[in-house]
């Protein structure tokens, strides 16, 4: 697979400089419908072990969940942990994994949000302006916004809001009956309805979804083989 990225830039900015690249680059995200049903979507999750990173990208045929391609690559952490700015610390090793791909994914799901972010530009965003991939975030625990009446049923979900500005900035959405929820964020080029309606697709026995939990889990067996 072929990437060309669509808003090239440097990935070694100093924090103030990245806030300042994701308050511009957040007016290029989009939510809209996806041009039709998805064959197939992509998994990643990026694993860290002191100073080294590991990405590890699934591509899922649906409706079936069987894997059709994966992709690993790892190098040395290149940005430190700062609150808001995880896609610097984490895209510089999940583009190689993606071009590594033989097949190029309909829709890409992520370990992380998308505009659940203060900035509205999550790593999810980042990812889907950078490929153009339809992409959303599937996060274990919400980085902004609250959320009231979720049901402890399957499939239920509401709206999750920013606390400030009320703002819809996703959904909180339970993907087995009493287990804790996990919160779906819009990337780019897909409506957060598509994206709730992919992630309980993929979640047919299990809190998370396939495609990140089968990433997380080649992620980490590659780490303690490849160490």
């Amino acid at each position: 697979m072929r990437l060309t990225l669509l808003h090239p830039h440097r990935w070694d900015l100093t924090p103030a400089n990245a806030i300042a690249l994701q308050h511009t680059l957040a007016a290029e995200v989009h939510s809209k419908p996806l041009p039709a049903a998805p064959r197939n979507v992509a998994g990643i999750d990026v694993s860290i072990r002191g100073d080294l990173a590991q990405a590890a990208v699934i591509v899922l045929r649906l409706p079936e969940l069987t894997v059709i391609d994966s992709a690993v690559q790892h190098a040395d952490v290149p940005y430190p942990y700062v609150p808001g700015l995880l896609s610097f610390r984490e895209m510089p090793v999940i583009l190689p994994a993606l071009e590594q791909l033989r097949i190029t994914p309909e829709v890409i799901m992520t370990d992380a949000h998308g505009i659940c972010h203060p900035r509205r530009f999550g790593l999810a965003c980042h990812l889907g302006i950078q490929t153009g991939i339809p992409t959303f975030g599937v996060a274990k625990n919400p980085y902004i916004g609250t959320f009231e009446n979720l049901r402890p049923t399957k499939s239920h979900q509401v709206a999750l809001l920013d606390a400030k500005t009320r703002d819809v900035v996703g959904a909180a959405v339970r993907t087995r009956s009493h287990v804790r929820p996990v919160f779906v964020s819009v990337g780019h080029r897909i409506t957060l309805s598509e994206a709730v309606d992919l992630t309980l697709a993929c979640s047919p026995r299990y809190r998370i979804p396939e495609p990140t939990r089968q990433a997380h889990l080649l992620s980490r067996k590659r780490f303690y083989m490849d160490g």
